[in-house]
């Protein structure tokens, strides 16, 4: 026999956190949008009729304290594994513990945490006793089931998502966990409130802090000091694979894009908090240039490229310092996404149509059986043209002749741009010397 640090005799030593879930719905604190009062998963619940979901959400939110409530909530056996550690061999026995349950009437649950680690075949095995009601299946992901899971899965399962817990929901999960405890510790309500808010949303980390915390006041009251001993240097949570990686992505090239640079820094600094290598920020930053400023700034992205370089060759903090010059920098520069859009149409119509010849007079004429060929005929070098233009002159196949890609907009640098691109419209328009005859719309302008 073990005792767990209050004392008490348990057969094994299991964590505060799995020795505190909540025993009753009614007690299940968080994710009001999927299970309080009259949502559909709690009308579905008070009319015995459970079916088929999958909780998503991150780490420590209650998705499987969820899973066991309501099986408990509809009268079900509940069955759990664990797709990280399970086989064929664990689904079959847990199917025919399920079959088993059956026979007597009685409805399962069935809950695979990690099901995401599945891959499609095992994911497939569940199917047919989906179908026939062997069992409930309700699966728990931190993963976007729209990438992970097979879609027959996702077509026989409701998805839920499931929020980050706030921090007063977690301070009112270590209150209650505190009084289930026999006897029951003291702890200041601030060292709590610290707790919670470092906890970054994770109920079970905020369980483990508290275990830990108690184990070093001792008979003690848990304090503030305590706690922040305990918590040191502690970095909140970033997967740095997984959904919350790419939600600060998108929230920090967003808020360049949305010329915010206070929100932009913010989201640099919370990837920096939670791991995120700087390189990695810095080659996006160098993305966010070309794609959200281009010609409007082009120093844009030469400093992104220049604090990339600082990165690599000083490492932190100072290449942090550079990138976040950078950031800052491209969400207070003019806006173009003009070569964006140019580049994703130009790629978008070369894989639609022909691959069309060079015309001749744009084609290399090193031998003299090419210029035979009239390679290079009649081509007009611009620098001996007037402004060094060759008005009426064409470089796309004849075919294309009237083709468009690139629109300046009207800010910063590409005003300027799109004020010279007019006026050589205008030029090669009014010029006698056609190199393909106008099209109609030309003629008319």
């Amino acid at each position: 026999m073990a005792s767990d640090l209050f004392g008490n005799h348990t057969p094994a030593y299991e964590p505060l956190a799995s020795r505190l879930r909540p025993q009753r719905l009614e007690h299940y604190i968080g994710q009001e949008h999927v299970i309080g009062p009259g949502t559909p998963l709690r009308k579905s619940l008070d009319a015995g009729q459970l079916h088929s979901v999958i909780f998503w959400g991150p780490p420590g939110v209650g998705k499987t304290t969820l899973a066991r409530l309501i099986a408990q909530y509809v009268d079900a056996a509940f069955l759990a594994l664990s797709a990280v550690m399970s086989g064929v061999k664990e689904i079959r026995e847990a199917v025919q513990r399920a079959q088993q349950y059956r026979a007597t009437g009685r409805k399962t649950v069935l809950f695979i945490d990690e099901v995401h680690r599945f891959n499609k075949s095992q994911q497939d095995a569940f199917l047919p006793y989906v179908e026939d009601g062997t069992f409930i299946f309700v699966g728990a992901t931190t993963e976007n089931p729209s990438f992970e899971l097979n879609n027959a899965l996702l077509s026989r399962a409701q998805v839920y998502v499931l929020k980050s817990l706030s921090a007063e929901q977690l301070q009112q999960i270590l209150q209650q966990g505190i009084a289930q405890l026999d006897p029951a510790p003291r702890a200041s309500a601030e060292a709590l409130q610290m707790i919670a808010d470092v906890a970054d949303g994770d109920a079970r980390r905020a369980l483990n802090m508290l275990e830990f915390a108690l184990q070093l006041s001792g008979e003690d009251e848990l304090s503030v000091a305590v706690v922040k001993e305990l918590l040191g240097n502690q970095a909140r949570r970033f997967d740095k694979g997984g959904e919350a990686f790419y939600d600060q992505i998108s929230a920090l090239h967003k808020s360049v894009r949305g010329s915010d640079p206070d929100a932009a820094l913010y989201w640099f600094a919370r990837m920096l908090d939670g791991g995120c290598d700087p390189l990695y920020i810095a080659r996006r930053v160098v993305r966010m240039a070309s794609e959200d400023i281009g010609n409007a700034d082009p120093r844009a992205l030469t400093l992104c490229v220049n604090a990339w370089d600082v990165q690599e060759r000083l490492g932190s903090p100072e290449g942090e310092l550079a990138i976040a010059q950078a950031v800052t920098y491209l969400a207070c520069a003019p806006k173009s996404n003009s070569v964006y859009k140019a580049f994703n149409k130009v790629r978008a119509m070369i894989a639609s149509q022909p691959s069309y010849e060079v015309p001749l007079h744009l084609r290399n004429a090193p031998t003299k059986l090419m210029k035979q060929l009239d390679y290079g005929a009649e081509y007009r070098y611009a620098h001996d043209e007037p402004d060094a233009f060759a008005a009426g002159e064409n470089y796309f196949p004849p075919e294309l002749k009237d083709t468009q890609l690139y629109e300046p907009v009207n800010r910063g640098l590409e005003s300027k741009i799109r004020q010279k691109l007019e006026h050589l419209q205008q030029l090669n328009q009014q010029s006698t010397q056609q190199r393909y005859p106008l099209s109609d719309a030309g003629e008319g302008e």
